[in-house]
Order: C-alpha cells, then structure tokens, then sequence
C-alpha cells in the first residue's frame, strides 16, 4: 500500500533550522581559516604538529578550531536526519529542539576557540548531546508511529 505523507504546516520551522547548520558551518570554516592564518600554518596541513602546538599558542587555538569543525560535521549529519524525521510528527517540538543544538554548537565552536582550549567546550558539547539526544528518541518513535498507525 502506498504512503502519503503529509507535511505538517509548522514544518517550514524544522527546515528553517535545518538550513541554519549550514551557516554554523560556514562559521566553522572562518574561524579555521583566521586561525590558521594567524598560526602561519600552510596548507596541506591538517593540524599543526603537537610541537608547533606546545611551542605556538596561535597554533594551538587553529587545533583546537579545526577539531571543532571536526566534531560539527561528525555530527550534523544525524543530527539533520533525526531533525527532518522527529519534525515530520511534532514539528514545532522539533524545531525548538533542533534550535538549541544550533545555539549549542555556536556555544561549542566559540568556546573552543576561545584559548580554554577543550575545557571551553563544555557547555556546548552538554547542550549539543541532550538536544541531539532527545530528537533522535523522538525521530524512532515518529518512524515506529508511522509503521504503526499510531
């Protein structure tokens, strides 16, 4: 039997935050760029050496910039899934879960970045997990709803 899916009105909040990680990105990927710009650190390079980093503060903070941006796009992809899914149910929920990630992950980027090194993560990665956490409960139950009939 074929499935029709109706998207709620309140979706085009789900996808507003959704579109919303893609500027964290682009917030990502400047931090990583003036920090590697202070640093000197050339491309290909990844990372600076732990000994560049030990020796060169500028260094260390583009580590640090670089391994947030790690960590942002490690996550965004099951964040974004469980986001669009949970939202297809209780999109208004979604949303305001979907959007205290995204102040989370500004919080985790800047923190980071900060020179607290990873100690300055915290209240961002805390807040990225739950929110994270929470949508993709809601995303099973949304998918177990749907195969249901509930």
């Amino acid at each position: 039997m074929p499935l029709t899916l109706q998207v709620p009105d309140e979706y085009g909040y789900v996808l507003l935050v959704a579109a919303s990680t893609f500027f964290i990105n682009t917030t990502h990927v400047l931090l990583t760029s003036k920090y590697r710009k202070a640093s000197g650190l050339v491309y290909p390079a990844p990372y600076a050496s732990n000994e560049q980093a030990e020796k060169d503060p500028k260094a260390y903070q583009f580590n640090c910039a670089q391994r947030a941006h790690a960590n942002f796009t490690e996550n965004q992809p099951s964040f974004l899934g469980a986001l669009l899914i949970s939202g297809l149910r209780f999109p208004v929920a979604s949303a305001v879960l979907g959007a205290g990630w995204t102040l989370s992950r500004i919080l985790y980027a800047f923190g980071y970045t900060s020179g607290a090194g990873p100690k300055g993560r915290t209240r961002g990665s805390i807040g990225s997990f739950l929110f994270d956490t929470v949508l993709k409960f809601t995303s099973t139950y949304a998918a177990l709803a749907m195969i249901m009939n509930w």
